[in-house]
């Protein structure tokens, strides 16, 4: 299947899962969570979820990983939608405040940018990926275009309340597979 006919399906298989599953699920994505390895992990790339958009809960991932590594780093993307719709990654504190922007993503108000080649570890949305890492987000770009200034070894982890398909048919040259997909029942690794 193409791109677009996976996000509207996914898009709509996520708008049906009732808040009792989500919250079900949410706790079995960070129970598989925690059994990745991040000892090296220092800066975290991450993204505020979408409620109107049912995305998988990442807070409670941040949690954890504030808990389990002491001074972590965390950045979150601000949206310049200029000609070049780039992204960036903003440093974050317990003093940092959040608005949400005219495309209904939540962002710091403030903060430092960090460049992307900083960053250890970016959690990424997505609505659903296929066997090879390949992801669909919501269709805009951002986070390809991030990714490919990252450096090579930076760990991609998106969450999914849905197992992967197989293949998406019409994957781009610019496309940055993830590494890992953590699902409610399992984590798939991708080379």
């Amino acid at each position: 299947m193409t791109k677009k006919e996976l996000r509207n399906i996914y898009k709509e298989k996520r708008r049906s899962i009732a808040a009792k599953d989500k919250l079900i699920w949410d706790d079995l994505l960070l129970i598989q969570f925690q059994k990745i390895n991040l000892e090296n992990i220092r800066t975290v790339f991450v993204y505020w979820p979408m409620e109107n958009m049912n995305e998988p809960d990442t807070h409670a991932a941040i949690r954890y990983l504030q808990y389990m590594i002491p001074g972590l780093q965390l950045a979150y993307p601000v949206i310049h939608q200029n000609l070049s719709s780039e992204m960036k990654a903003i440093l974050t504190d317990d003093e940092t405040d959040f608005f949400e922007n005219s495309l209904g993503i939540i962002e710091p108000e403030n903060g430092t940018e960090i460049y992307p080649e900083k960053i250890d570890l970016v959690l990424v949305p997505m609505l659903i990926c296929d066997r090879a890492g390949n992801r669909i987000g919501f269709g805009k770009g951002y986070y390809d275009r991030f990714l490919i200034r990252c450096r090579k070894n930076v760990l991609k982890i998106a969450f999914s309340y849905f197992d992967p398909v197989d293949k998406i048919d019409d994957t781009d040259a610019f496309d940055v597979p993830l590494n890992l997909c953590i699902t409610p029942r399992t984590i798939y690794e991708f080379e």
